[in-house]
């Protein structure tokens, strides 16, 4: 079993971050480093994206492309969110976010992912020659850019419905697979311009 852990402090609320968190595709949209590049699909969507929720990661590591299914497993508003692989290549994965609120505009997010990987001590190997660094590299640098974001311009997504939720990924497709926070900030961008008074 291999365990990757990183954490991050974010100057902003951790209703804001958990907020930000509790749809996967958002942080996924984060994982983008040399070599390392993931997806997350919702296919069946629960109140609020809590427990029973399943989603397919579509993850591609230094060229290896690698297709699993999770389901969220727990879903503490404000604490953690955990989700675990219900079908694909590991032997057992499972990812869980944890936030712990540092003061009224401080968070501190804890990634954990624990796999096995298959193929017995060949996927070991594998593992320690590529997967884990891959792994945490992707971690990091996911973490960072949520900061940066959550920090930077506040275009933090809430909920919505499911039936304006399905729009949205709708229109995600339709501009080329933008980054869901990039579509959201374009949609609202029209509407501003659509309702400012004509000059």
């Amino acid at each position: 079993m291999t365990t990757v852990r990183k954490s991050i402090e974010i100057k902003t609320p951790v209703e804001n971050v958990f907020t930000y968190f509790a749809r996967p595709e958002h942080v996924s949209d984060q994982i983008k480093s040399e070599g390392v590049g993931m997806a997350v699909v919702p296919m069946d969507i629960k109140e609020g994206m809590g427990v029973g929720t399943t989603f397919r990661v579509i993850g591609n590591f230094n060229g290896k492309r690698l297709e699993w299914d999770c389901e969220t497993t727990q879903f503490d508003r404000n604490e953690k969110i955990s989700a675990k692989q219900i079908d694909g290549p590991f032997k057992r994965w499972q990812i869980t976010n944890e936030f712990e609120s540092l003061g009224p505009s401080l968070t501190r997010v804890t990634m954990t992912v624990e796999y096995e990987m298959p193929f017995g001590p060949l996927g070991s190997i594998m593992d320690k020659a590529k997967f884990a660094k891959s792994a945490e590299r992707g971690m990091e640098t996911a973490l960072y850019n949520v900061r940066g974001l959550l920090e930077g311009n506040g275009s933090i997504p809430v909920y919505i419905t499911l039936d304006a939720y399905r729009k949205l990924l709708e229109e995600k497709k339709r501009m080329n697979d933008l980054p869901v926070s990039t579509v959201l900030t374009a949609i609202l961008e029209e509407y501003d311009r659509v309702r400012a008074p004509a000059a």
